[in-house]
């Protein structure tokens, strides 16, 4: 006669019930739900989660029996029509769902997590200056993560995708207030960048180096080429043939050489053998002549 079970909570009941399940695009521009992982629940569900005796915060498990695809999620609003909720586009991919498409729902209690690891799905995520900030911001629209899940958060009017490779300390992971430790794997098709050495060594297999005189013949000469004069004559000499003969010489080192020491090399034209100006060559000190003076000597 009286209705005294509206009056207490219903000890030991799950909560647990099938819904149509559409994105949340269906409500209009609802960047705030897209953005995150929490759903939109119909005001139904609410009136039977008050009188069940739930842990809070209200955590759900959602499972497309269909193909065997499940994920976590937290709650945002109870607005929804009767019989839907609607949740976020990345988290139907998930699911493997269409528009429309059942869904089951049940609440569930997680343990805070402690560790997550991500592997972003582009290369572009390299790009972001601080990841784990942006990440960090990007994750306090979310109340849980599950294992296998691709994730989607937008920065700079940009959209990323995350897997989740790894929560700890199980499968699924509640993020409400915890300190969690984030890393990072390479991002899908990122290679390794080569050093300069690696690409020497790959550019030299397979080729055999020159030695002897292959080497000098192969060597570089400047000047090589065969020069045109304006009024159409050809030259007398053929520069090519004058290049060809002559091979690049090195150098040779003074091996007397002492340190602290300049030496100046001085080249001088050949003359006839016992020629005056020869001799003058040889008898030749330098600062030798006599200064001359404005004022005579002898004068007063």
């Amino acid at each position: 006669m009286f209705g005294f079970g509206h009056m207490f909570p219903e000890v030991g009941r799950p909560f647990q019930t099938t819904y149509r399940c559409y994105s949340v695009t269906m409500l209009g521009d609802r960047e705030d739900v897209e953005r995150g992982g929490k759903i939109i629940m119909p005001p139904s569900a609410l009136d039977q989660l008050t009188r069940l005796n739930i842990q809070y915060p209200m955590l759900f498990k959602l499972t497309n029996k269909k193909h065997g695809r499940e994920t976590h999620c937290g709650v945002l609003e109870f607005v929804a029509d009767e019989g839907r909720i609607y949740i976020p586009y990345w988290m139907m991919r998930n699911l493997l769902l269409d528009e429309g498409g059942l869904i089951q729902i049940e609440n569930v209690s997680l343990s805070v997590a402690t560790f997550a690891k991500f592997q972003p799905q582009s290369v572009d995520f390299l790009d972001i200056t601080n990841p784990k900030a942006v990440l960090e911001n990007a994750l306090r629209n979310f109340a849980c993560l599950t294992k296998g899940d691709v994730v989607a958060i937008k920065y700079n009017d940009k959209i990323y995708e995350l897997c989740v490779l790894e929560t700890k300390p199980g499968t699924a992971v509640s993020i409400i207030e915890c300190d969690m430790n984030v890393d990072f794997a390479p991002p899908v098709g990122y290679q390794e960048p080569r050093s300069q050495k690696q690409e020497e060594s790959l550019a030299t297999d397979g080729e055999e180096m020159d030695t002897g005189a292959d080497a000098v013949d192969s060597a570089f000469r400047a000047f090589s080429g065969q020069g045109n004069r304006l009024d159409g004559k050809k030259k007398g000499t053929d520069s090519s043939a004058v290049a060809s003969n002559s091979a690049p010489t090195r150098g040779i080192p003074n091996y007397s050489y002492k340190r602290g020491t300049l030496t100046f090399i001085r080249t001088s034209r050949p003359v006839a053998n016992g020629s005056a100006d020869d001799k003058d060559d040889k008898n030749f000190e330098a600062f030798s002549g006599e200064g001359q003076s404005l004022r005579r000597k002898g004068r007063k």
